[in-house]
């Protein structure tokens, strides 16, 4: 390198980031929004807080995993590095071709970030993250290197170094750095470290071999056995405390022939397609899927209609209450924590904030009903691709040993949303109508965000990491979830589930099955890594609503038209082959009970249910004509009859508030309830031939009389049949939750180009040279050096001001606003008058005025500045 390039070389992070272009510093920015969170005032500012520890670890997890050993790699190199160096480190004395050709998209990427700078000649991880990575005692690296001679030697004394120099066949030197530095030459020689290795014993070479890959620490006695001593006496290992000793660096390089790491992995892992199917199949599939998830949440929400579940102490459901809840729906207990999470997140229930606190149904229930089926199937798969809250962890412990409650606090995982995303997108890069090979997605998942700290570290020693970190565990909870939700059928993303991520139309397969039949999960099709979408930034607010409109477009289509009639049976059953109009179902769901479910519902007739349809208001008569319409089937005769029965025995006796009365216009009724033994418990007494007093209050009246046999109705104090509603009860007006956010969000373009305009302005404000003055080698009064704030009078502040109006120049300026905050400017006054000067702001980008009695100082510009 010439002496004029070494002057242009960069010699810091802020001197590398003032060189860069606005598109370069944008995507610096939206790749690690922290940097941006608030806006730096300049570039020095930017590299200073780039090399935080906090920010360091953040950009250093959101790695792919070859991105990832590149860095790993670096911090095991000479500092600075060339290109040619690192590519040996990473490619190894055979030059790996697939290593050699992803390393420049790896260091330009680390380069991108802030987490490498300089030239190619002069490579430099940022000193945060070589702490990081670079291995140590107490932080073993993940390359399974040792430290450096030079750094295991540290503590050596002189006379023992120059033993080692002897036994193998160096000349002493007069200083122990010298002789570190030949030995450390002898072992980095490929040729002379042969001769050396070649003249050791089989027992000792396979030492070597045991430390080689890490780790590279080991334990010997004090009277090591011969071939360990053989090792010690020439070096190869080093001890670093009493009865441990280690393989350096050079060392293990060597026996690696050069490679930093075991097995580098330049190429993710391909997503397998298990099988593949018609895509008219998968989406029939997903729709009926989303149907069914549908019905499964209106079921849920009439469960809990009338007040359901009492609220924890603590919040969420209790075991008990979660265990009902899936019996109500037929679903083990996971599944059900997914349909309550799921509808909590929609903002369909919530805590009515009662005294005796209860979840129920939220107004916006009522208006999630009203809404097409397509629509409130979107809004639902919306929800969950976006919500933070994490089902899956439901039934687990926190931090301090609690169990984890269904709709109770620390259910968020801000990793959530991004993996579901990821997720989908990968099904998405297979062909139409292919589902994957649940562990190949898996595997791509941990190459494109590896383990970080004690996780990472349980890796072995074929870069597989063991299936138990939460991202792993949120991608399998997303494609049992997707499946649940409709959002893919049989495996494979549907058409509605593609459009909600905003993903391209699919790839056709180059053939296809004639007979257009599903292949079997053994048939493995080809592997398509090439065509999986990159990771992208998070979609905005706007894009997700237009991309949950256009699924909800594309799957209306796919429902069945809703049905207006049912088939009624002899055995007091009534089959919906098909999905129901709403009126219609609501209806039939109070006259009678869902038997089964599928893609035929069971209904059945039984007194308890015609008994619910006359306490809601109908008469016999409504019922009648109600299943007469709506049957494609003459109404059975014994269906005919309940409902007569029912309904004649309905509402002869009367219970109202004594504390409670019964009151029929047949005493002989009255008088078979007193003689009843079970009656005994209500604490009835007649008060009338017509009536009876209870001490039961009204609504344990009600149970009683009908748990033997009777049919009472309920009153008001009026007299009037009082009519049970079963939408009664709702909660206030409550918002759903919001997510929790994995760090500060991603900036957009607007915000990104005021940052960077505000940034560089800042920076020409620091950095613009000044022209000497008197005063000072800036023009400050007491001999400030460049880049403080100027200090000058008010005169000589007012006429260098108005100097500068007749000249045009621009000026730096020290300013304090008013909570005394100081910065310095760089501005072109236009006018100076009444105490203000009035100028063209380059900070800011735009003409401000300045009260001259806040400026604490000016200074000139050199000629040369910008």
């Amino acid at each position: 390198m010439s002496t004029e390039e070494k002057s242009a070389a960069p010699r810091s992070l802020a001197e590398a980031l003032r060189v860069r272009d606005d598109v370069s510093l944008a995507a610096l920015l939206r790749s690690r929004p922290d940097l941006i969170t608030p806006v730096p005032t300049d570039l020095t500012q930017l590299a200073t807080r780039a090399g935080t520890r906090a920010s360091v670890v953040r950009a250093l997890e959101r790695l792919d995993r070859f991105a990832l050993q590149t860095a790993e790699a670096l911090a095991v190199a000479p500092d600075p590095a060339s290109y040619g160096e690192l590519l040996g480190l990473m490619a190894g004395d055979e030059e790996d071709p697939a290593v050699a050709a992803a390393l420049p998209r790896a260091a330009a990427l680390l380069r991108e970030q802030a987490l490498v700078w300089g030239a190619d000649d002069r490579l430099r991880l940022v000193r945060t993250a070589r702490e990081l990575l670079a291995p140590s005692p107490q932080h073993p690296s993940p390359t399974g290197l040792g430290p450096t001679v030079r750094e295991a030697t540290a503590g050596m004394s002189p006379g023992r170094i120059q033993e080692i120099l002897a036994a193998v066949g160096l000349p002493s030197t007069h200083d122990s750095v010298s002789a570190v530095s030949a030995l450390g030459g002898l072992f980095a020689d490929r040729r002379r470290m042969a001769a050396l290795l070649a003249g050791l014993p089989a027992e000792s070479r396979e030492v070597l071999d045991r430390l080689v890959w890490g780790p590279p620490y080991g334990q010997v006695t004090h009277d090591p056995a011969a071939h360990l001593r053989a090792l010690l006496d020439r070096g190869l290992l080093l001890p670093t405390a009493p009865g441990t000793v280690v393989l350096p660096r050079e060392v293990a390089l060597h026996l690696r022939a050069g490679r930093a790491h075991r097995a580098p992995e330049p190429v993710p892992p391909p997503v397998e397609a298990a099988a593949t199917h018609r895509p008219q199949v998968v989406d029939a599939t997903a729709a009926g899927q989303a149907l069914a998830a549908l019905a499964t949440v209106d079921e849920l929400l009439k469960e809990w209609d009338e007040g359901g579940p009492s609220v924890l102490r603590a919040g969420g459901l209790s075991v008990r209450d979660l265990k009902r809840t899936a019996v109500a729906l037929d679903v083990p207990e996971p599944v059900a924590a997914f349909w309550v999470e799921l509808a909590y997140g929609a903002g369909l229930i919530a805590s009515d904030g009662e005294a005796d606190e209860r979840y129920a149904a939220t107004p916006a229930y009522d208006e999630w009903r009203e809404l097409p089926p397509a629509e409130r199937w979107a809004r639902l798969a919306g929800t969950w691709l976006t919500a933070t809250r994490t089902p899956g962890v439901v039934g687990g412990r926190d931090a301090k040993d609690r169990t984890l409650s269904a709709l109770g606090p620390n259910l968020d995982r801000s990793a959530a949303p991004e993996v579901r995303h990821r997720v989908l997108a990968l099904l998405a890069g297979l062909p139409e109508g292919a589902s994957p090979v649940a562990e190949s997605v898996l595997a791509r998942l941990r190459w494109e965000r590896p383990l970080r700290g004690p996780q990472q570290q349980r890796e072995t020693g074929t870069g597989e990491a063991r299936d138990d970190d939460l991202r792993s565990r949120i991608a399998r909870w997303t494609l049992s979830e997707a499946e649940l939700l409709g959002v893919t059928g049989r495996g494979a993303l549907a058409a509605p589930g593609r459009a909600l991520i905003g993903a391209p139309e699919p790839p056709r397969p180059a053939t296809t099955d004639d007979a257009g039949e599903p292949e079997g999960p053994g048939d493995k099709l080809p592997v398509h890594h090439h065509r999986t979408p990159p990771v992208t930034a998070p979609p905005s607010p706007a894009e997700r609503a237009a991309a949950t409109a256009t699924a909800a477009r594309l799957l209306a289509p796919l429902f069945p038209e809703p049905l207006d009639h049912v088939l009624l049976q002899a055995d007091l059953t009534a089959v919906a082959p098909g999905p129901l109009e709403q009126e219609l179902a609501d209806v039939l769901g109070v006259l009678a009970d869902v038997e089964s479910k599928g893609g035929a519902t069971v209904y059945r007739f039984t007194p308890g249910s015609v008994r619910r349809a006359l306490d809601a208001g109908r008469s016999a008569a409504d019922l009648h004509a109600f299943l007469a319409r709506h049957s494609r089937t003459p109404v059975p005769q014994p269906l005919t009859y309940l409902i007569d029965d029912v309904a004649r025995r309905h509402g002869r006796l009367r219970v109202g508030a004594a504390s409670a009365y019964v009151r029929c216009d047949d005493d002989a009724t009255l008088d078979e309830i007193l003689a009843d033994k079970r009656a005994a418990g209500l604490g009835l007494r007649r008060l009338a031939p017509t009536v009876l007093a209870a001490q039961a209050d009204p609504a344990a009246l009600l149970e009683g009389l009908r748990a033997i046999g009777f049919a009472p109705a309920a009153e008001s104090a009026a007299g009037d049949v009082l009519i049970a509603r079963a939408d009664s009860h709702r909660t206030p007006p409550r918002a759903a939750p919001e997510p929790v956010p994995d760090g500060p969000p991603a900036p957009d373009d607007t915000l990104l180009a005021a940052a960077i305009r505000a940034v560089r302005a800042g920076d020409l404000a620091s950095t613009t040279p000044r022209k000497p003055g008197p005063a000072g080698e800036d023009g400050s009064e007491d001999g400030a050096p460049g880049g403080t704030l100027p200090r000058t009078g008010a005169a000589e502040t007012l006429a260098t001001m108005q100097a500068a109006v007749l000249t045009g120049e621009a000026l730096w300026i020290g300013y304090v606003n008013a909570e005394g905050a100081a910065s310095q400017r760089v501005i072109a006054p236009i006018r100076v008058e009444g105490g203000f000067v009035t100028a063209y702001d380059h900070t800011a980008d735009e003409v401000r005025t300045y009260p001259l009695h806040r400026v604490t100082g000016v200074a000139e510009l050199a000629d040369d500045a910008g």
